[in-house]
């Protein structure tokens, strides 16, 4: 049984998450990536609270391409420490778990 997972990243520009969201589905490591924003983000960084208008990633994918999925985000991102979390997904519909399924491969050797 695959194991799905939903991967959340921001950037502070439509562009790089564009850039992001096709270079992950190419790349067959997420079924699909929405885009959303731009959101409002307010956040702590070096020592100061710091507001920014920002883009996220919603990328659909498996468990077990999660590190993957970190290496590429972190070889593309623009940020210095980009947000990268993984949260399960406990259900979800059988036709588009089966669809999902046919947009990865059964395993990702590169």
């Amino acid at each position: 049984m695959n194991h799905y997972i939903i991967v959340t990243t921001t950037t502070d520009n439509k562009e790089d998450a564009e850039k992001i969201a096709r270079f992950l589905v190419k790349k067959r490591l997420a079924a699909c990536v929405q885009i959303a924003g731009p959101v409002a983000s307010i956040y702590r960084w070096k020592g100061k609270v710091e507001t920014d208008r920002e883009w996220q990633c919603i990328i659909k994918s498996r468990q077990d391409f999660f590190d993957k999925i970190a290496e590429a985000v972190k070889s593309i991102h623009p940020y210095e420490t980009p947000e990268i979390i993984a949260v399960p997904v406990v259900a979800g519909s059988r036709d588009y778990l089966d669809w999902m399924n046919d947009e990865m491969p059964v395993s990702y050797e590169t």
